[in-house]
C-alpha cells in the first residue's frame, strides 16, 4: 500500500489533519491499495504538503470510482526558525518577507491537470500561518547556504478557498478580455511572468482554454467554446 506513515508524518501534515477532521471521520484508511489521509462518508480527503507529482498516480486512479479532495496548504505568511546546534535550541526567529498566494497552486497544478475534467475531483487550498525549522548542515546545502528545512509547524489557518468545477478555475483570467496573453494574466492577477505561464499552461491543458493565434511573440489564448 502506498502512505506516508504514521511513524514518518511531518508536523504539518499531522496539525492540518487534526485541524481538518469532523466528528465520524476515520484516519489512515486502506481504499483500493492506497491509504488514506480523511474519509468522510464518501469522501476521500486527502492533505498534500509537498509535490502533487508524488501523489498523481494515487488521485487518477481513486477518482475513477471515487469522490476525492485533495488539500493543500500555502504559506501566506511564514517564520523561519533555525536551530542553534551548539545550544541545542532555537538561534533566531524571523519573519520571512515573502507572501504566498492562492495563485501559487498552479505550481503543482500543473502536474495535474487532467483531473479538472473528473467530476469526483476537488482541490481545497488552505491559506496558513507557518513556521519553517531549519537546521545547518554546511556545504551539502550550498543552495540555502548550508541550511535544510527540517520541518515545516503549523501555526494558524486563515482562509480556505475550494475548486470543484471549471467556472472556479477560470476565475482567474482577466475580466472583460475575449483574448489575452500571459502578459495581461500577469498584469491582471499582479504576479509574475512566470507564474502567469504556469496558469496558461494548466487550463490550456485541462482544456478550458485554447491557442487562439499570435499577438506580436506571444501566445494568444481565449476560454475554449468561444
Amino acid at each position: 500500500m502506498s502512505s506516508i506513515g504514521l511513524l514518518n508524518e511531518k508536523p504539518l501534515h499531522a496539525s492540518l489533519k487534526t485541524w481538518y477532521a469532523q466528528p465520524g471521520d476515520r484516519f489512515e484508511v486502506a481504499v483500493d491499495g492506497f491509504v488514506i489521509d480523511i474519509v468522510r462518508d464518501d469522501l476521500l480527503l486527502e492533505i498534500q504538503t509537498g509535490n502533487f507529482s508524488a501523489v498523481k498516480s494515487k488521485l487518477i486512479n481513486l477518482t475513477r470510482s471515487h469522490r476525492i479532495r485533495l488539500i493543500y496548504p500555502i504559506a501566506q505568511e511564514k517564520w523561519i526558525v533555525k536551530l542553534d546546534e551548539a545550544k541545542g535550541s532555537y538561534g533566531s526567529r524571523r519573519k520571512s518577507p515573502k507572501r504566498g498566494r492562492v495563485e501559487d497552486l498552479f505550481r503543482e497544478m500543473v502536474s495535474l491537470p487532467q483531473l479538472v475534467s473528473s467530476p469526483n475531483f476537488s482541490l481545497e487550498v488552505l491559506m496558513i500561518q507557518e513556521e519553517e525549522v531549519r537546521r545547518f548542515e554546511g556545504k551539502r546545502r550550498w543552495r540555502k547556504r548550508g541550511w535544510r528545512t527540517e520541518e515545516r509547524r503549523l501555526l494558524d489557518v486563515v482562509g480556505q478557498r475550494r475548486f470543484e468545477g471549471p467556472a472556479d478555475w477560470l476565475v482567474f483570467l482577466p475580466e472583460g478580455l475575449e483574448s489575452f496573453t500571459t502578459k495581461d494574466l500577469a498584469e491582471a492577477r499582479d504576479i509574475r511572468r512566470e507564474l502567469a505561464q504556469k496558469i496558461a499552461y494548466f487550463l490550456r491543458k485541462a482544456s478550458l482554454i485554447k491557442l487562439i493565434g499570435k499577438q506580436g511573440r506571444a501566445n494568444l489564448y481565449t476560454i475554449s467554446g468561444t
